[in-house]
């Protein structure tokens, strides 16, 4: 989980051990705050999340943290895991 906010406030919001500075690009990002549309349960659509990254000025970097961080849930830069797992395996 990442947290959006002032990076001391991690410490001092004892969340250290729980969440990670959220990466630069993340602040631009269209879907900052709304979780329940990029983190849906099986048989529950995408095609809002998917929307929301068509027009996100930061898709590709968030597809690349992804892909780097192995991501194994929700949509990132547009891409569901086994989109994203099809994307790596070639």
């Amino acid at each position: 989980m990442y947290y959006a906010g002032d990076p001391a406030n991690i410490f001092e919001l004892g969340l250290i051990d729980v969440v990670d500075p959220a990466p630069a690009w993340f602040a631009q990002a269209q879907c900052r705050g709304n979780t329940s549309d990029f983190f849906v349960d099986k048989g529950q659509s995408v095609a809002p999340a998917k929307a929301i990254c068509a027009g996100c000025p930061v898709v590709d970097e968030c597809l690349s943290h992804a892909i780097a961080h192995r991501e194994t849930r929700g949509v990132w830069g547009g891409l569901t895991p086994i989109e994203r797992k099809r994307l790596r395996l070639g």
